[in-house]
């Protein structure tokens, strides 16, 4: 809630803000811009010296002693699977049939009595 009174606020004080000038204001301040003398050109800030880098030192040529012989893993046979049992297929009894339900006739409803 304290931030949508602070926007309320804040909206009010630009609308006071904005409308408490007046036409005079305005000329003036036109006045102003057309007769003031333009602004100095601001001063030029100082360039950074370049800085050159240290050369880099050669690097030495050193010998690395190959690397060790990685022993293989000897890959073993899996042992076979055992058989897959079979199932033994089951007869299911007969669908019994399905009963038929007596069709309602549509009847319409009597008339309703006026109020």
């Amino acid at each position: 809630m304290a931030s949508r009174c602070d926007g309320v606020f804040a909206m009010a004080i630009l609308v006071v803000v904005v409308f408490s000038g007046n036409i005079e204001t305005c000329f003036a301040a036109r006045h102003l811009l057309d007769t003031a003398e333009p602004a100095a050109a601001p001063p030029s800030i100082p360039a950074m010296p370049k800085l050159t880098l240290p050369p880099m030192p050669a690097i030495p040529n050193l010998m690395v002693p190959p690397l060790p012989v990685v022993p293989t893993i000897p890959t073993l046979a899996a042992p076979p699977l055992p058989a897959f049992p079979t199932i033994p297929t089951v007869t299911l009894p007969p669908m019994p049939s399905i009963p038929t339900i007596p069709i309602i006739p549509f009847l319409t409803p009597p008339p309703v009595a006026a109020p």
